[in-house]
């Protein structure tokens, strides 16, 4: 297991396929041609000087996939859920992981509920013998020179794993990742283990009544706090209309204070807080989701406006 998925935690799903150690078990019942092929693609995800080891890793879970390991095509769909060797697809994705949860691969059962999406669409190395597509190994937060880019091009790269396991998460559910990213920098400095004296936990900070509201159950594994977080502020968002200051002001100090203040509560810490994160973010609305929640009853008031 490597340094990205202990950091994770073993104790729960993880998230990042070419983090985990393929399970020696399931090889030995694997028939020999399969073994070999896994054995390769494990070699290929651990290389740290070849930088075309995910895709040559890609190609090999493409073809044990076409050969019939249920563990091939759970891993496959990580790769492309997570952009890692081939172009990220959300699609080719959920069509992997519901392929390899209908022959019972539990893991691939846990993404599938997390991508929230279902999908016909195999990649084409799946159904012949071709290879992946390449996928360029660019993220979305090339260096603008200013807010959110500016504090990741100097994140130190024993945390940048954290930014590539935000932007699919945030983008499966519908909030940009650079909101999320935002307030994980302010929050937490991307550190999993902080902890603050009022008990909030991990990356995005969660106190337990929140972590409990989106269940949460361990604050310190870095998946489930991000899950948790990007579902209160998808929530947030919802709630204040897509108003991304109101939302982060909820965030910090709870939705019920922000409605009886009708606005920014005048606290300190929650204006200090929200400055901060608007001066990484710089976007004042964001999209939401009208099924996500109810809408704040102090809006009007707020806006002058239903």
């Amino acid at each position: 297991m490597t340094r990205w998925c202990a950091a994770i935690s073993s104790a729960s799903l993880c998230m990042v396929v070419w983090a985990t150690t393929p399970n020696t078990v399931t090889l030995e019942h694997e028939p020999a041609a399969i073994a070999s092929l896994m054995s390769q693609a494990q070699a290929m995800e651990s290389s740290t000087e070849d930088v075309d080891g995910p895709w040559l890793a890609a190609t090999r879970y493409c073809e044990a996939s076409r050969l019939g390991s249920t563990e091939a095509q759970y891993r496959l769909g990580m790769s492309f859920a997570f952009g890692r060797g081939v172009p990220e697809s959300r699609e080719m994705a959920a069509s992997l992981f519901s392929l390899a949860a209908s022959q019972g691969h539990a893991q691939a059962q846990n993404m599938l509920e997390t991508v929230r999406i279902t999908s016909t669409l195999l990649p084409a190395c799946v159904l012949e013998a071709v290879a992946p597509e390449k996928g360029t190994g660019l993220n979305d937060f090339a260096a603008s020179g200013a807010g959110i880019d500016r504090f990741l091009v100097n994140l130190p790269k024993s945390r940048r794993w954290v930014v590539d396991l935000v932007g699919p998460l945030a983008r499966w559910n519908a909030v940009d990742p650079k909101l999320i990213l935002s307030i994980i920098a302010t929050e937490s400095n991307f550190q999993i283990q902080a902890k603050s004296s009022k008990a909030a936990m991990g990356l995005m900070q969660l106190i337990p009544a929140t972590a409990e509201r989106f269940n949460v159950s361990n604050a310190y594994n870095a998946t489930q706090n991000i899950k948790g977080g990007l579902a209160y502020m998808r929530w947030l968002l919802s709630y204040y209309r897509g108003d991304v200051r109101l939302a982060l002001a909820a965030y910090n100090s709870g939705e019920g204070t922000v409605d009886r203040y009708k606005g920014i509560p005048p606290y300190k810490e929650t204006r200090q807080y929200v400055q901060r994160v608007m001066a990484l973010y710089g976007r004042a609305t964001h999209p939401f989701d009208d099924r996500a929640g109810k809408v704040s009853p102090s809006l009007k008031q707020v806006h002058g406006k239903p």
